[in-house]
Order: C-alpha cells, then sequence, then structure tokens
C-alpha cells in the first residue's frame, strides 16, 4: 500500500517550497510519484512513453545540485507531463499516430525550453487522440484511455491522457493543446482545471499542427494556483512563432486573490441553458451563479443567437486547416514509409496516408479537402469564415458591458467507452460549448463544478483577449468556496491515506 499525503498532496507551489529548504524531497517526491504510476497506469493509459525513472532521477539530481547552488527556478523539481502532441528533444513525439510511431524530433517546443530553464521535469508524453482530432481519447493509434474516475468512461480529448495523468497523481501539472476544446473537456471530465490561453499568448512553435488559426498550448493542475504559475512559465513573445503576440511576461500568480479585483458582472448565454443540456450539468452550473452571486457579482443572461453555428463553423474551418497542415506526411521526409523503388509516386504517397493515419484522421482531412475544393469553398469555407467574424463581433459587444462569460463546459457527463465513437454527431456535439473560444480567439479556462454519481462536472468561463488574470481570479474565488480543488479520483482512493 503506497500513500500520497507526505508530498503528492501538495500544491506545486508549496511543493518547490519544501524543495528548496530540502532538496533531497525532489527524489522522495519523484519516487512517490512512480509508485503511483506503478500501481494506476496500467489501468487508465496515460503515457504513450513514459520516461525510465533512471532517466528522471538524473534530471532531479542535475536540479537538486541547482537549488543547493541557490536555484530558484518556479518549477524546480517538479514532474510535468506533456500532450504527445509537442515535440521534446530525443524524446518520441508521436501524436498518438502510427505516422510518427518513430518520430524523434532534434529540438525543444519553446514552452518545454521555458519550463526546463524553471527546473521542470518532463515525466512522459500522454496519449491524445491522433493528431488532437477527436473528443474522447479513443481515436490513439496505441490505446484508448480510461477516466480514473470511472474507468468505464472516456476522459474526453483531446488530450485526455494529460489530464488523466494529472487528475490521478500520476504528475503535478500537464501541457495540453487546444484546437476546439481538447483541454477544457478533459479538465471537466476528470475533475481538474485547464486553461486555454488567448491566441498568441503562448508559443505554438513546436506544436504539430492540426488547426493553425485556432489551437493554443495551455496548462492543466489540480488546482487553480498549479495552473497560474504554470501559464506564468509557459507565457511571453516568442520570436519564432509568426502568431506570438508581442506582450510582457506576466506572473498570473498575482491574480490568486480571494477578494475580487473589481466588482465582476459576468454574462450567461442563453442559448447555451436552454436545451440539450444534462439536468446534472444545469444543476452544478446554478449553484455556480447562485455562489458567485453570493460573492457580489452580477450575473445576466445574454443571447447570442450566432452561436448556433459555432460548432459546424469550427468543424468547417477546423477540417480544412486539417487538410493542409497533414499534407506534408509524404512518407519521405520523416514518418511513416513504404516502398518507393519502381512505384509511381502518387501510389506511394496514397499507401502512407492509407495506411499511417487513423480514420478519423482520414475522414477530416477528406471533409477537409473538400470544403476548399473548387466550387464549394464560397459554399463552405467562405461562410465559415463570416460566421467566425460575426461571433468575434458578438462577443466584443458582450465585454463591452461584461467582464467573464459563463457557459458550461460540457453539455453531459462523460460518456461510456465506445458510447460515441461510432456516431460522428455525438462525439462533435461534445465540442459544443468548447469551441467557440477557440473560433474567436479568447482565452477560457474549465474548473470544477460539483460531483454528480461520483462523475465530476465543470464550468467554463470565457475572458476578453488578455483577460486570463479575470478568469484566473474569479476561478480561485470559485475553488475555495467550493472547496473543488485537489480531488481525488476513485482510481487512486485506495492509495490515499484518510
Amino acid at each position: 500500500m503506497i500513500y500520497l499525503m507526505k508530498l503528492l498532496r501538495n500544491d506545486a507551489v508549496e511543493l518547490v517550497k519544501l524543495f528548496q529548504s530540502d532538496p533531497n524531497l525532489i527524489d522522495e517526491y519523484v519516487m512517490e510519484t512512480y509508485e503511483v504510476i506503478d500501481e494506476v497506469e496500467d489501468l487508465i493509459k496515460s503515457y504513450i512513453t513514459l520516461r525510465p525513472l533512471d532517466d528522471v532521477l538524473r534530471d532531479c539530481r542535475e536540479v537538486r545540485e541547482r537549488v543547493r547552488k541557490g536555484f530558484k527556478g518556479r518549477l524546480a523539481g517538479l514532474l510535468i507531463a506533456v500532450k504527445d502532441v509537442i515535440v521534446t528533444k530525443n524524446l518520441r513525439t508521436t501524436c498518438a499516430s502510427k505516422t510518427l510511431i518513430d518520430f524523434l524530433p532534434p529540438y525543444n517546443a519553446t514552452v518545454i525550453d521555458r519550463i526546463t530553464a524553471e527546473g521542470g521535469i518532463i515525466v512522459g508524453k500522454t496519449n491524445m487522440d491522433e493528431f488532437a482530432m477527436g473528443s474522447t481519447t479513443e481515436n490513439s493509434f496505441f490505446f484508448p484511455t480510461h477516466n480514473p474516475w470511472d474507468l468505464s468512461r472516456v476522459p474526453g480529448g483531446s488530450s485526455g491522457g494529460s489530464a488523466t495523468a494529472v487528475s490521478a497523481y500520476e504528475a503535478t501539472m500537464a501541457l495540453g493543446s487546444d484546437t476546439g476544446g481538447s483541454i477544457r473537456l478533459p479538465a471537466a471530465y476528470t475533475g481538474i482545471s485547464g486553461l486555454k490561453p488567448t491566441y498568441g499568448l503562448v508559443s505554438r512553435y513546436g506544436l504539430i499542427s492540426y488547426g493553425t488559426s485556432l489551437e493554443q498550448i495551455g496548462p492543466m493542475a489540480r488546482n487553480v494556483g498549479d495552473l497560474a504559475l504554470l501559464l506564468s512559465v509557459i507565457a511571453g513573445h516568442d520570436p519564432r512563432d509568426s502568431t506570438s503576440l508581442y506582450v510582457d511576461e506576466v506572473d498570473y500568480t498575482r491574480f490568486l486573490r480571494l477578494t475580487p479585483i473589481k466588482n465582476y458582472k459576468i454574462a450567461v448565454i442563453r442559448e447555451c441553458i436552454e436545451e440539450g443540456v444534462d439536468k446534472a450539468v444545469l444543476t452544478s452550473l446554478n449553484r455556480s451563479i447562485y455562489l458567485l452571486e453570493s460573492e457580489g457579482f452580477e450575473i445576466s443572461e445574454v443571447s447570442i443567437p450566432a452561436i448556433k453555428y459555432a460548432l459546424p463553423t469550427y468543424y468547417i474551418i477546423a477540417m480544412a486547416e486539417a487538410s493542409s497542415n497533414l499534407a506534408r506526411y509524404d512518407g519521405v521526409r520523416y514518418g511513416y514509409h513504404v516502398r518507393v523503388e519502381d512505384r509511381l509516386w502518387d501510389e506511394a504517397y496514397s499507401e502512407v496516408r492509407s495506411n499511417g493515419f487513423g480514420i478519423e484522421v482520414k475522414k477530416r482531412i477528406l471533409l477537409g479537402t473538400f470544403v476548399l475544393s473548387a466550387g464549394y469553398y464560397d459554399q463552405y469555407y467562405l461562410k465559415a469564415s463570416k460566421v467566425r467574424k460575426l461571433l468575434y463581433d458578438e462577443f466584443l459587444k458582450i465585454f463591452n458591458q461584461y467582464d467573464v462569460v459563463l457557459t458550461p463546459t460540457a453539455p453531459s457527463l462523460p460518456p461510456k467507452i465506445g458510447e460515441v465513437i461510432t456516431d460522428p454527431m455525438k462525439l462533435y456535439l461534445s465540442d459544443i460549448y468548447v469551441c467557440t473560444a477557440n473560433l474567436v480567439g479568447l482565452p477560457a479556462i474549465s474548473i470544477p463544478a460539483g460531483i454528480v454519481d461520483d462523475m465530476p462536472v465543470g464550468i467554463q468561463l470565457i475572458g476578453p483577449k488578455l483577460g486570463e488574470g479575470t478568469l484566473i481570479n474569479i476561478a480561485y474565488i470559485h475553488e475555495f468556496k467550493t472547496g473543488l480543488k485537489n480531488l481525488t479520483p476513485t482510481v487512486v482512493r485506495p492509495y490515499v491515506q484518510s
């Protein structure tokens, strides 16, 4: 029997303070983490590539010696999981696809360099839907990931491996990527917090692209404080990323205040709560609304009729960009390849892509190519781009009067494994409330709002451009008032000391 209480139950900031006072605790913390991994990983399948314990302990020794010499890294000694769509030098990066099954990147993504510069240690690369295309983490070439609250359910996607690793104490924090809710949806399904930053706030250099104009790397953690800490490390301008914003680095932990920074006005989108939302989700949402009102926040309903077009708009644009971005996987330069001698180029190319990509990826490439084709471009892609601009304008109007927008994160509790994977409409509908923030490039956070039938329920806060501080302040107050932080999922409860 193992016990998590000694070190793993501490918040990240508390752990770093402990390591500063006694650097030897870093090794003990790593050993505790790997004990948890040994117990639960075969059940939940968070990692595609888990680094060997000896390699991680070697990194620990380096950090430990730096700490003894006065190093004050904000993440010094912490284990961080990384979604397998973010490149890591000499550490396999697969995008959960056969196409990249043996790909060893020759460089690090900017976010990885920022983490290691602060003393963070990468523990492994987490499972995901192939090329981030999915909402359940079942569309992986390797295996599906299981929700640590109920092993028969999905953890959400596409950052499901990162979410389960954090939720089940297999890592203290994690990086995910969010193209249409891929951080927030699994955060809600697994009882943790996840944030999609403003488009351009966090460098995309080293993120293997799916939807270039939509996707962002973001932090995932068991509490809002840890989330703010990791965001502080990874945010900031990067000259290697042409989409990176010219912004000063911000310490987002300064927004972790139990008093509101201002008298917040919160808008609830009427169309997001009128129909299609499970009673359990709506009950948790209403409980959060009452709580925030009791804190003096002004909450009103607003209407955005055009939001009903957000989901089809998102999928048209995302699939079109996927068609373009994935054209590079030709089997010639790197990745999965086949025999090319004495064969026509298009035959070899077709075989590589037919065998290298899974069904969902091929489906999205085909649909994306179709909406970009001559004769259909105006009917689909151009029209979707106009709706995207309309939605952006609607949110600008709202943020002239309100500070944040509040919605459910997901319309229902997580489905059972296998329940929606064969039904595209049910699968895509899980993104209905989260994809809008990607279309308009705004920051959004999902935080726990309740536990229903022993399953977590999340709510989403959407902020104005560069409004991460506001989101963190409100989320922190909500977390404190509800006590919904550092939640313990079912799979690890036998190992937690009472």
